[in-house]
């Protein structure tokens, strides 16, 4: 590799399998310590991260954050030949102002959001969603297949987060979905365990329908991705579909739902928790 992998992680999903040397700051000083295990030397900042590296990876809750980090603090010491690789979920309007900044200094930069939860993050099988130039996405290759499989540039600057926000939408979605088949199925009297058995052998198999159709049989919502979570991701969603003028009305309905299950204190419970509020039916 060519590039001098450094890494600036702050929360969401873990970036497994760091290389010996790496730079790392964290909010969570557990995730440090971990980190520290594999190899990685502890910063104090994102601007002693990037002063040291040649290559930057962020991965952070949500738009204001990116924007805080790299904007206002690493592109301090951020110098022209860098490579930024943000793998947050965020607003495309965000990734643009990100990408056109650090463009005029020189920076090259890709919006490479994921998909695949912690299991993903950890067996670095990641699915990667990726935006830039194509010189960036080919630098930047390599290090992106330490963490994921599936990794697709998608097109220029923002086109990973509108591709992550129609993966929040099919997940979202399809949850609801498996959500509202299972309770139909118990309700009418037929085991929901048996109906998810013969859906998995038809047409309407997904993961989704195995992951979280099996947590919602056994009433487990250990979060893999909580519904706080995916419910900011579904507020990215409705915004980007205002500002390109388009009425996503099933996206608008699973994101009350969303706002139901929070109001009822189950925010940081798995997304599959939204059967739950079914089961008051």
């Amino acid at each position: 590799m060519s590039d001098r992998l450094r890494l600036h992680l702050l929360s969401e999903p873990r970036i497994p399998r760091l290389s010996s040397g790496g730079v790392c700051q964290n909010r969570s000083r557990p995730a440090m310590d971990e980190l520290a295990q594999q190899g990685a030397v502890l910063a104090d900042s994102a601007q002693e991260v990037a002063r040291q590296t040649d290559v930057v990876i962020t991965c952070l809750p949500d738009s204001p954050d990116v924007e805080a980090i790299v904007l206002t603090e690493a592109i301090q010491t951020m110098r022209s030949g860098m490579l930024f690789i943000d793998m947050s979920t965020i607003a495309l309007a965000s990734a643009r102002k990100i990408y056109e900044t650090l463009k005029a200094k020189g920076i090259q930069s890709l919006d490479a959001p994921v998909s695949g939860g912690d299991i993903g993050a950890q067996q670095g099988t990641l699915s990667i969603m990726v935006g830039g130039e194509a010189s960036a996405f080919q630098r930047a290759l390599p290090i992106l297949q330490a963490m994921g499989q599936n990794i697709v540039h998608v097109g220029e600057a923002g086109a990973g987060q509108v591709t992550k926000a129609c993966n929040q939408i099919v997940v979202a979605l399809t949850v609801q979905a498996v959500a509202e088949a299972l309770t139909l199925a118990k309700k009418s009297g037929v085991d929901p365990a048996k109906v998810r058995d013969a859906l998995l052998g038809g047409f309407a198999q997904s993961r989704v329908l195995e992951v979280h159709g099996k947590r919602m049989l056994e009433n487990s919502f250990q979060p893999g991705f909580t519904i706080d979570l995916h419910r900011k991701d579904m507020n990215i969603v409705l915004q980007t579909a205002r500002e390109v003028g388009v009425p996503l009305l099933g996206s608008s309905q699973v994101t009350s739902l969303m706002d139901a299950a929070i109001a009822q204190g189950k925010g940081s419970l798995d997304n599959a928790a939204l059967v739950t509020l079914y089961h008051r039916a």
